[in-house]
């Protein structure tokens, strides 16, 4: 699997990507630092309230290469850093709250069969009908600034991940029952229980590794799923509040601002384009990898 996934360029390259993002977010106040720039640093003499920031594309110069702000003038590079630290913890806690559920789900489903089997995925078709975009809005609107210990961003940070990652498990618990369904009947589980194997052994020792390969490759193509679906739940008001930066938050703030100056929405845009493509190259490389019919 290993060396048929260095094989695939495409998917080299996605994962360096991926590799170089996160350790990107991780350090973002090293890199920044190293700037001299901050995320809510403030620079009034670099912008006009009326005009916006001296020179085209966001006042692009040697200190602040990628601009500033319309009218705060703060550095966009930072802020473009210290958003990816928050939206690869929403997409990446999403993920993890759902794969988690669905793949405990769809393995007790997939074993067990008869009416748990049955329950189960009822439950998994009437989240799959849930309005979740409605269900942010109205849990968003109906917590205080202040619920579960939490308070400010920390809870809307929360709220984000709660809701994409406890409404999206029907789905990879589908994939993960239709494994266990085919492997359940298998000979090597049929040996295991001779040999008097618990169910705990069946599922951990002979069920888990063979199920590890779809868990992993569906996990690297919601992770961008999630990302997007973060800037969306940003566009409609239920992302952080400032002065704290997101991707989906510089997304919705560059509409007010993209006849006059594009770049605000490209920067952010871009930053969102190359993490979703490099997730799908690296997740489609993975999945060739570790399906033994590819060529």
């Amino acid at each position: 699997m290993w060396r048929k996934l260095r094989a695939d360029r495409a998917a080299v390259i996605g994962g360096w990507t991926i590799v170089l993002l996160v350790l990107l977010a991780v350090f973002a106040p090293v890199v920044t630092g190293a700037f001299g720039v901050g995320p809510n640093t403030l620079h009034p003499e670099l912008t006009d309230a009326t005009f916006g920031p001296h020179g085209s594309f966001g006042g692009i110069s040697w200190a602040h290469p990628l601009g500033v702000d319309q009218r705060m003038g703060r550095d966009i590079m930072a802020r473009l850093l210290f958003g990816a630290r928050v939206s690869l913890l929403i997409a990446g806690g999403a993920t993890l709250l759902s794969v988690a559920l669905g793949v405990g789900l769809g393995v007790v489903s997939g074993y067990l069969g008869g009416l748990v089997d049955l329950v189960i995925m009822r439950v998994a078709d009437v989240f799959l009908a849930f309005p979740l975009m409605l269900f942010a809005l109205g849990l968003t609107g109906a917590l205080s600034d202040q619920a579960f210990g939490l308070s400010g961003n920390s809870l809307r940070i929360a709220i984000m991940i709660f809701v994409m990652g406890f409404f999206n498990w029907p789905y990879i618990a589908r994939i993960v029952r239709a494994e266990v369904l085919s492997l359940r009947e298998r000979e090597f589980v049929d040996a295991a229980r001779a040999l008097g194997a618990t169910t705990r052994w069946i599922v951990w020792r002979e069920l888990m590794p063979n199920l590890l390969a779809p868990i992993l490759v569906y996990t690297t193509l919601l992770i961008p799923a999630n990302i997007i679906f973060e800037a969306g739940l940003s566009a409609l008001g239920i992302g952080l509040d400032p002065p704290a930066a997101s991707w989906g938050q510089m997304l919705t703030d560059a509409v007010a601002t993209v006849y006059t100056d594009p770049e605000y929405l490209i920067v952010p845009g871009m930053a969102v384009f190359i993490t979703v493509l490099a997730f799908n190259l690296f997740g489609d490389g993975l999945r060739n990898a570790t399906d033994p019919t590819a060529q």
